[in-house]
C-alpha cells in the first residue's frame, strides 16, 4: 500500500473529502433524447463514488443551450428525477458529487437540438465540426446568431434556474463550465467575442462581465459554498484563441475570488502555465487538470503538482472512466484498464459500467 499524497483527505470551509482526487467532468451521450439520464448513469457513478468529489458530465441549464444530441439537461421536472436517482446512488455509496451546467452557446445545430433552431453565442461565429446529431449522425458545424442582450440575461437566469434545480436533485454543489469552448470561455475568448457592447471588446472588464455575472447570480441562489467555476486559460480546443490570457483571467481571479466559491477548477496548457500564474491569486480551494489536451494524467504527475503546491485537489477523466476504483489501484500501486475509445459516445453500458474493479479480478 502506498501513502500518496492524492490519498489523504482534504478539509475546507465547503468540503469535506476522503482524498483528492476529482472525477473530472466528460461528456458520454447517456441521456434519453429529451435529456433525461439513463438508469445506467446512476450505476456508473457510483461505482466511481471512491473519488473525494465527482464532477458530472456537462449538463445543459435549458433547451437554448443544449450543444449536442443525447446531452443531458436540468432543466424539466422529469430531468430533476432522471438525476435524483444518480445523487441517491452516489451518497448511498458514500460519495460525494457535483453537477457541471454546461451551456454550449455558440456550439451546436438545430439537428442536434430539441427546439430546432441555430444556436447562439456572443458572435456569429462558427465552430469547428462535427456535431453529434439525431440518430448517431455527425453534421457540419453552422453559423450561430449572435446573442441579444435580452438573450444574455437569460443565460444568466437559466443558470440560476439549473442550480436550484440541482439542489432539488440532491446535487452537494455545481460547477460553471467555463471552460474547453462552452459559452463562459466564448465571452472570455479573442476570436468568439467579437461584441461591440458592454459584453465585448472594449474592454478587460467587458470581457468578464458575462462570466462575473453568471457566477455571481448562481452563488446567490445556491450559496458560494456549493459553486465551483471551471476554467481553462489558453485553451485551443475546438477553435477558441486567446492571445494573451493572462490579463483577462488575472482580472476574472480579482471579481470571482471575493465571493468564497467552493473551488476553482483550472486546466492548465503549455501555451499559458495557468496554475503558476494564478494560484496566488485565488485564496479557495483550487483543483487541477493537467492532462486536457495531452497524455492521460498518471499518479506521479499528480502528486508533483501537490508537491509543487499549485494545487490542493487533482482531476483524473480518462482514468476514471476505465477504473472505477481509481483511489484504490493508487493505493496498491496496481495497473490500470485502458479506456476503449470507441465507446465514449455510445448509448449503452458497454465501455461505461463495465470496467473491471480489483475486487472482481480478484474474485475470478
Amino acid at each position: 500500500m502506498t501513502t500518496s499524497p492524492l490519498l489523504r483527505s482534504y478539509s475546507s470551509a465547503s468540503l469535506r473529502l476522503p482524498n483528492r482526487l476529482v472525477m473530472a467532468p466528460m461528456t458520454r451521450h447517456r441521456a434519453a433524447e429529451d435529456g433525461t439520464p439513463l438508469p445506467i448513469v446512476a450505476e456508473h457513478y457510483a461505482q466511481r463514488a471512491g473519488a473525494g468529489l465527482i464532477v458530472t458530465e456537462g449538463i445543459w441549464p435549458s433547451s437554448r443551450g443544449q450543444s449536442e444530441w443525447r446531452l443531458p439537461g436540468l432543466e424539466t421536472a422529469e430531468h430533476v428525477r432522471g438525476w435524483r436517482g444518480v445523487t441517491d446512488a452516489v451518497h448511498a455509496a458514500g460519495g460525494r458529487i457535483f453537477a457541471q451546467l454546461m451551456h454550449g452557446g455558440r456550439k451546436g445545430h438545430p439537428l442536434a437540438r430539441l427546439t430546432g433552431d441555430l444556436p447562439a453565442g456572443p458572435s456569429a461565429v462558427a465552430a469547428p465540426g462535427p456535431v453529434h446529431v439525431r440518430d448517431g449522425r455527425k453534421a457540419a458545424a453552422i453559423v450561430p446568431r449572435a446573442m441579444t442582450t435580452d438573450e444574455i440575461r437569460q443565460a444568466v437566469a437559466d443558470h440560476v434556474q439549473a442550480a436550484r434545480n440541482a439542489m432539488d436533485a440532491g446535487f452537494d454543489g455545481i460547477e460553471l463550465h467555463g471552460a474547453n469552448s462552452y459559452l463562459i470561455h466564448q465571452f472570455l475568448a479573442d476570436n468568439t467575442n467579437l461584441r461591440a457592447d458592454e459584453y465585448g471588446r472594449g474592454s478587460i472588464a467587458d470581457r468578464i462581465r458575462f462570466p462575473v455575472e453568471v457566477v455571481s447570480a448562481v452563488a446567490s441562489a445556491v450559496g458560494a459554498h456549493r459553486t465551483g467555476l471551471r476554467l481553462s486559460p489558453g485553451n485551443p480546443q475546438f477553435g477558441m484563441s486567446e492571445a494573451d490570457p493572462a490579463p483577462v483571467y488575472r482580472a476574472l481571479l480579482s471579481e470571482v475570488d471575493l465571493l468564497g466559491l467552493a473551488y476553482l477548477h483550472l486546466t492548465d496548457d503549455e501555451r499559458y502555465p495557468a496554475l503558476a500564474d494564478l494560484r496566488p491569486r485565488w485564496h479557495g480551494t483550487l483543483v487541477a487538470n493537467v492532462g486536457e489536451n495531452g497524455d492521460p494524467t498518471t499518479r506521479e504527475r499528480g502528486e508533483a503538482v501537490l508537491a509543487a503546491g499549485l494545487a490542493d485537489l487533482v482531476s483524473y477523466g480518462r482514468a476514471f472512466i476505465a477504473n472505477p476504483d481509481l483511489p484504490e489501484r493508487f493505493a496498491r500501486d496496481a495497473a490500470l484498464n485502458a479506456v476503449d475509445e470507441t465507446t465514449l459516445h455510445t448509448h449503452d453500458a458497454v465501455g461505461y459500467t463495465d470496467y473491471p474493479t480489483l475486487a472482481a479480478a480478484e474474485v475470478h
